[in-house]
């Protein structure tokens, strides 16, 4: 893990903003308002979240494609995907990370609405708060038996 890795770490309840910004803790912040991070709308346990990760974290998904027994073909499949659902994006001095609209809605984010920023080790994610209770449900053994040692 480099020295600029980060591990993200419990989760916090905030409001969107009406320009559908939020705020981002200050220990998951980047560097500087420079250093560029990476949106990918994905899914977790086939639910709708935006995943946030940092151009190294992101990099890395590229790496473990390539390293794969995966074919040529399925290898160019998932790198097209993650280049199509995914965007740069900046926290800005103030501490803001604007979502893009159409992803905040299509997860079921709204303007001036709550919003949960979970960490996820490498990443952090933002979610509904319904999606993640759903989600900390399913992850505690309450819907799938092989997590319920948590």
């Amino acid at each position: 893990m480099s020295s600029s890795a980060r591990i993200h770490e419990s989760h916090f309840d905030y409001k969107m903003d009406p320009k559908y910004r939020v705020s981002v803790p200050v220990e998951w912040r980047p560097v500087s308002e420079e250093t560029p991070i990476r949106l990918q709308l994905s899914k977790e346990h086939d639910l709708p979240v935006i995943k946030v990760f940092s151009e190294e974290e992101f990099d890395l998904k590229f790496q473990q494609v390539e390293k794969s027994d995966l074919t040529p073909a399925k290898k160019q499949q998932i790198v097209g995907h993650l280049r199509m659902m995914s965007k740069k994006a900046t926290v800005s001095s103030q501490g803001k990370l604007t979502i893009p609209k159409d992803w905040s809605e299509r997860i079921g984010l709204k303007a001036d609405g709550p919003v949960i920023l979970a960490g996820r080790g490498p990443f952090y994610m933002l979610s509904t708060q319904e999606t993640f209770e759903r989600i900390t449900d399913i992850e505690l053994g309450m819907d799938d038996g092989d997590l319920g040692v948590l």
